[in-house]
């Protein structure tokens, strides 16, 4: 039972509360630093609610339990910027950019130029106003020159301050924006309440922003960078005093923002981070550069829709709109049916799109994709293409849904859908289609490494009958391979010589080869250490599997079913029988220096491939996660370290550069 309090008692903790949540908000939402939990922050904010219902004279508007208001706002108002609000320039290649750079060099000349980059955040230009040190105004950017006033709205988002220790005016400007966590779950609810899906991180922030209630919009999560101020409508000397002030009144900047003293450098931020886009947890399109100096930008000037001295350098496209022209249904290794759709070429990333998958048959309902429908098609990175969205307004009634077939499109043989699977497969192992998949996994580079036996050669020997299954390769012989189109005597002897090497491959290589499913590479090389002996993994029991701590009881059935059917026992027969290695050697006596040790790898080394870094770590006995968390012991960095290196750096991970890892090593 709480005391009551008097009332100066209740104004003093009502003082203390609202500085430790600014606080706090301040460390969580800003500095990504949080200083205590989620459940003792609400602790907090609901003692404030509390007192200020108990003691409604020491409520006021700028107080955190008044982010989000209690009604909704009706319409919005039109309000003038006090200074217009200009887009920026494009350019889309280094030429363009070079052509930048010379335009200031002709209006300055002789003048040292430094530039100030930043990411240009895909999101919602945007106007706060503070008067008297208290949060007063948001306004959209509109035309530039007049904008929606969306003052309760932009309220929601927790890392802008509601008061500022300055008493003159303030006015910031930035860009908010929806994390990518969040928009996804805006698209799951709309989805499950059968509403269009957002196309896009932006329009998902453009839409929330555009909420009339204001408890909507914070249950959107929006959040918001900023990178101008003028305080009584003066700017910093410098744009990047602009940032540095920004910082210090407690707002939230964007922490990639670097100062160049050259092109060359700004044309390095470029490149750097259109590799490193994809490790962000925000849409970004491109980067903004501008020239650093308030004096000569006001020298500069600006056109009547944009400053001089800036402008934005474009990543490549991520989004294109295409036509589907057919649906085909591709049979994998496992005898998973896939429909892949055949598009109108498009160029995303710099690279011409001609299919993607549309992953399975429920995917396919789901979104309604048919023959002939326009799609806006999305690539992130390296990650497969994949449809964002149909776009059924430009529908004309001439399109077709694809009939899912009931048998298999290769082999004509019946297929089945696991209970709980939203995969059809084909039953037949000897399907055409299942043997060529299977036949280039087993010699793919992470499983057998046969160099040289790539797809075009895989067909040919299928289309030959040189070979049926994944034995024959070990089988093949000189004089047939000599007589295929583009393979000379070298070349066969190269592929010979390569099919005869992975006789001696380490086991998990082998397991992994034979392509179980659930079974991945790193639960391969845990079988290994298990069960060193092929053979005896293939009489594992489900109970025995179990005992691993990676395998459930759903791997485990996959495992012991695999080495259970007919035609597997053969393929396992034959391959012992060509020569292949089904025992892996005893391990050295003596304890593994690593042994314990989790190490990550990011970067290029010089020195080797990553994948005989990773070798060289676990054959001394420590083992490589993909991802950076508290558990690891060594970030291993490389040249061009990606994103994480910023997340081992936050949990205090300790990092070797490649001389270190390799002194570790030599030691070990």
């Amino acid at each position: 039972m709480e005391k009551k309090l008097s009332r100066e008692e209740a104004r003093k903790r009502i003082s203390e509360l609202r500085q430790q949540i600014l606080y706090h908000q301040k460390k969580y939402y800003v500095d990504n630093d949080p200083q205590i939990s989620d459940y003792e922050f609400d602790q907090l904010m609901a003692e404030l609610k509390r007192l200020e219902e108990a003691f409604p004279e020491f409520l006021t508007p700028d107080s955190p339990t008044q982010r989000v208001g209690e009604k909704p706002v009706e319409g919005f108002p039109t309000v003038s910027h006090r200074r217009p609000m200009l887009s920026i320039d494009n350019c889309y290649d280094v030429d363009g950019l070079r052509e930048f750079d010379e335009r200031i060099r002709k209006l300055l000349p002789g003048e040292k130029i430094e530039y100030v980059c930043e990411l240009k955040i895909d999101g919602l230009s945007m106007s706060v106003l503070y008067l008297d040190g208290r949060y007063h105004q948001a306004v959209t950017r509109g035309d530039g020159f007049r904008g929606d006033e969306v003052t309760a709205q932009v309220k929601t988002i927790r890392s802008l301050p509601l008061t500022l220790p300055l008493k003159e005016e303030v006015e910031i400007r930035g860009e908010v924006y929806l994390p990518y966590e969040s928009f996804k779950k805006i698209n799951q609810e709309r989805e499950k309440r059968g509403e269009p899906l957002f196309a896009n991180p932006r329009n998902a922030a453009a839409g929330s922003i555009r909420l009339m209630d204001p408890r909507e919009v914070a249950s959107r999560n929006l959040d918001i960078f900023l990178y101008y101020i003028f305080i009584d409508g003066r700017e910093m000397p410098s744009q990047w005093e602009n940032l540095q002030q920004l910082k210090k009144l407690g707002f939230k900047t964007n922490p990639a923002s670097r100062l160049c003293r050259s092109l060359d450098e700004v044309i390095d931020y470029y490149r750097e981070w259109t590799e490193k886009r994809d490790s962000l947890d925000y849409d970004v399109d491109g980067v903004v550069i501008k020239v650093n100096s308030t004096r000569q930008r006001e020298i500069l000037g600006t056109t009547a829709k944009s400053p001089r001295w800036a402008i934005s350098f474009k990543f490549p496209a991520r989004q294109a709109t295409t036509r589907i022209k057919d649906i085909i249904i591709q049979v994998g290794r496992t005898g998973a049916l896939t429909p892949v759709a055949i598009l109108e070429p498009v160029q995303i990333s710099g690279t011409t799109i001609s299919r993607c998958t549309l992953h399975n048959e429920e995917e396919l309902k789901r979104k309604d994709i048919r023959i002939g429908d326009y799609v806006l098609l999305e690539r992130s990175g390296d990650v497969i293409p994949h449809v964002v969205s149909v776009m059924k307004e430009r529908r004309t009634g001439k399109e077709k849904p694809l009939v899912w077939p009931k048998h298999c499109p290769v082999c004509h043989s019946a297929i089945y859908k696991e209970e709980g699977e939203a995969i059809s497969r084909c039953i037949n192992p000897s399907c055409p289609a299942r043997i060529r998949e299977s036949i280039l996994h087993f010699a793919s580079r992470r499983a057998m490494n046969i160099e040289g036996l790539g797809e075009a050669l895989v067909d040919q020997l299928l289309d030959s009958g040189l070979i049926k299954q994944i034995p024959d390769l070990y089988h093949l012989k000189y004089e047939d391979l000599v007589q295929l189109e583009r393979m000379g005597p070298k070349s066969a002897q190269n592929l010979l010589d390569q099919i005869e090497q992975s006789k001696s491959r380490e086991l998990w290589r082998l397991i992994f080869a034979l392509g179980i499913r659930q079974v991945g590479e790193k639960l391969a090389q845990a079988l290994a250490r298990k069960f060193p002996d092929l053979e005896k993994l293939a009489r594992a029991g489900e109970e025995e599997l179990m005992e691993m701590e990676d395998v459930g009881p759903k791997v485990a059935r996959s495992i012991v079913f695999f080495f259970r059917q007919p035609e597997n026992q053969k393929l396992l027969e034959r391959l012992k029988a060509a020569g292949l290695k089904f025992r892996e050697k005893a391990e050295k006596a003596g304890p593994q220096p690593l042994k314990g040790l989790t190490f990550v790898l990011t970067g290029t080394l010089s020195s080797m491939t990553r994948d005989q870094a990773k070798e060289k770590i676990e054959s001394l006995g420590g083992s490589v996660s993909s991802s950076v968390s508290k558990k690891t012991d060594y970030l291993v960095v490389g040249e061009e370290p990606g994103s994480k290196l910023d997340k081992a750096r936050e949990l205090g991970v300790k990092t070797l550069n490649e001389k270190e890892f390799l002194k570790l090593i030599a030691q070990a």
